[in-house]
Formats: structure tokens, sequence, C-alpha cells
């Protein structure tokens, strides 16, 4: 499977091109905001989501027959940012479920900067 090409239907939502990457009975569960999709209910948060979007995939991991990426989405105007680090199982070549954890992304907290540690990546 190639999961880079999944991603590129997910940001441009692209139901029929999604919805051909999943099993029938497979699921999407949104960790951050307790939710728990079918594939229809996934297609149709992510496809009617206001806006149009773009990221990259940045990084990507298999063990065993999950799939990790880390992607990096944003609206086409960049007025927000987010990342979002994805489990994807497959089975058959097609995905069974994936584990999502979304992330927004933004400025170092102002008791980290009075520490003055780390610094930008």
């Amino acid at each position: 499977m190639d999961i880079c090409e999944f991603w590129k239907y997910v940001l441009a939502q692209d139901a029929d091109k999604i919805r051909g990457y999943f099993h029938e009975d497979a699921y999407v569960n949104w960790h951050c905001t307790n939710e728990h999709f079918s594939v229809e209910e996934f297609i149709r948060a992510n496809c009617e989501y206001p806006g149009d979007w773009a990221g990259e995939v940045e990084r990507t991991e298999t063990a065993g027959n999950v799939i990790i990426t880390v992607t990096h989405v944003y609206p086409q105007d960049k007025s927000l940012s987010f990342h979002v680090t994805s489990f994807i199982k497959i089975e058959r070549d097609k995905i069974i479920s994936v584990d999502e954890y979304w992330a927004d992304d933004g400025e170092v907290p102002q008791w980290r900067k009075e520490k003055h540690i780390g610094k930008p990546i």
C-alpha cells in the first residue's frame, strides 16, 4: 500500500479514492477527541470538514502489519498547523483500523521560555 498516496487523497478530501483504501468493516479512532468512526463516518468527517487542506507525510515506520505515519496538516492558506500521528493497521493490502492522535502546533509555553531551555527543531 502506498501510504503517501492515501494521505494525498485524505488531504484532497476525495471520498471515492479514500473509500478504496479501507476494508468495509474498518474503523478510525480519534483519541484526542474520544471519537470512533465507521469508514463512512470517517469519510464524512474528513470530506465535509471546511476549507481546502494540504500537508506532507514527514515520517513513516512499519511494525509488522502497522504503518505509522507522522503527517503535517494545514489549510492551504497556512492559517493553522497540526501534526497527526497515525497507526494504520493493514490486512490484505487494505486498512482495517486507524488510531490517530492530533496535535495543534503552537508557540512554546511562556514558563519554558522563561527557563531558557530547548531550541527550535
